[in-house]
């Protein structure tokens, strides 16, 4: 049987898969600090950086663009801050569809680049972007159906749901790209090319960002349509983003191609690696809706606040955290389809402690600045006040972020799913609604019960990735799907 999981061979052999990944090389002008540290050591933070650099651009893009859309809202009213915060709850759905197909594309992606199994790479990655494609179409019917219906379940006021509505609307129509989108650039990431998804998602952002202040604020000879205006722009840029991608990969100008899906084992893996990490999102995503629901109680301004502060911290931090996420899922995938779960081990502990201290200065820097931050977003006053204090609640949780990201990172790589989406079921469920309810309403602790909930909600999520790092069996669970996929490939005739 071939176990899709070779050992590392002797010095002076070139290991397999290597030349998938020549054009990772970083540069040899490296930080002064880095120079300080052990050759292995160096080694990771190296090849960190390289593949990490192009994935924070574009998320520093990504949060940039949902940032200007809370800003130019809040130009409007804080109900349409509200309006747009609510609705994007709901517009998770697609995200958390494209992220969780995404994971999968780019566990197998990382591991048979890894192993040298092109064709197999090309082929699971056609089918995650069909599937994905597949799954989006059903949201553009409830949007069209029931967008005011679903902001007014959360019990928001009538100005709320017309705006939010609306907004939800056009998001979903533009679903089944969206999800294209996000799969098409985690494939590509799997594979070691982080800057091709940089340059297509960093153009279709800048779009984004220039409808959303044409379209919304009416400039030029523009009309002015208001939050209509930041939902087209939305739609507009991930129709962009998805036709881009896929057009890349299927011309070759990509090291990925597209190929006729032929193997039911892919789907499968697919399906079952991915599952999980939807279930992970969308954990949280349904927990915010009586969170959300909760932050209503104590007024618009309060759930408003609640959005500002999340959108500071994801603008701030969102790029390093989610950079360091994936950069560990492809660098463990890849020296897992190696034959190296030593290896993968270290990497994966590197990253972390990188992470943490990244992290932590973040989060200072957060708590001390959370004034003039929140500045930026509202002038109202009473929201203002609320803004800060959820400013520094991320901040204060910052050091937890540290911990999850990078090891769920790890674990996804090796097509562990199932602990992040623990992690997070727990912490969503638990503390993030239940602790923040019972201090908030019952025992009459108001918003600070809120506050220490969303920090232990953060502490569940380390806590449980930590666990599941050292003492689950995820290097078993890698060299496992690859020897599934590896007999496969052999009963087709490869």
């Amino acid at each position: 049987m071939a176990t899709g999981c070779p050992h590392r061979p002797p010095d002076g052999v070139p290991e397999p898969g290597r030349e998938n990944r020549v054009h990772l090389t970083p540069s040899r002008r490296r930080p002064g600090w880095m120079l300080r540290l052990p050759a292995r050591l160096r080694s990771i933070y190296a090849r960190m950086i390289g593949l990490g650099w192009p994935i924070a651009v574009q998320q520093t893009l990504t949060t940039l663009m949902r940032t200007v859309d809370i800003v130019v809202t809040g130009l409007f009213s804080p109900a349409a801050v509200a309006a747009i915060g609510l609705a994007d709850l709901y517009a998770q759905v697609p995200l958390r569809v494209g992220l969780g197909l995404g994971a999968g594309a780019i566990a197998l992606s990382s591991q048979d680049t890894g192993r040298g199994a092109e064709l197999g790479r090309d082929r699971a990655i056609t089918q995650a972007l069909l599937i994905g494609a597949l799954c989006g179409l059903p949201l553009v019917a409830v949007g069209l159906l029931f967008g005011h219906d679903l902001i007014a379940l959360l019990g928001a006021e009538r100005a709320v749901v017309e705006l939010g509505g609306t907004y939800l609307l056009i998001v979903f129509v533009a679903a089944p790209m969206r999800i294209v989108g996000l799969v098409g650039a985690r494939s590509l990431q799997g594979a070691g090319d982080t800057r091709t998804p940089m340059l297509v998602n960093g153009g279709a952002n800048a779009m984004n960002v220039l409808l959303t202040v044409v379209l919304g604020l009416g400039v030029g000879v523009a009309p002015r349509l208001g939050i209509v205006g930041v939902g087209l722009a939305t739609a507009i840029s991930r129709l962009f983003e998805a036709v881009t991608i896929t057009a890349a990969m299927a011309s070759g100008r990509t090291s990925v191609s597209l190929t006729r899906p032929r193997d039911l084992t892919i789907t499968r893996q697919l399906v079952r690696v991915s599952t999980p990490t939807f279930a992970e999102g969308m954990s949280t995503s349904l927990a915010n809706f009586p969170f959300n629901a909760l932050l209503l109680v104590f007024g618009t301004e309060a759930a408003a606040a609640y959005h500002i502060g999340r959108r500071i911290y994801q603008q701030l931090t969102g790029p390093i955290y989610r950079s360091l996420s994936t950069v560990t899922s492809i660098v463990v995938g890849q020296r897992l389809g190696e034959g190296d779960p030593g290896e993968a081990r270290y990497a994966a502990t590197a990253i972390l402690g990188f992470g943490v201290v990244a992290l932590g200065v973040a989060g200072v820097l957060l708590f001390v600045g959370a004034e003039g931050l929140v500045s930026v977003f509202t002038d109202d006053r009473v929201t203002a006040g609320y803004a800060v204090q959820f400013t520094r609640v991320f901040g204060v949780s910052m050091l937890s972020f540290g911990v999850f990201f990078p090891l769920a990172g790890a674990l996804r790589g090796a097509g562990d799913t199932r602990t992040p989406f623990y992690a997070r079921l727990v912490g969503a469920f638990v503390f993030l609604l239940g602790v923040s309810y019972l201090l908030a309403v019952p025992l009459g602790y108001g918003l600070f019960g809120v506050y220490v909930g969303t920090v232990l909600s953060y502490a569940c999520w380390a806590a449980v990735a930590a666990a599941g790092f050292l003492w689950g069996d995820w290097a078993g669970t890698a060299a496992s799907m690859m020897a599934e996929r590896a007999d496969a490939e052999e009963v087709a005739g490869r």
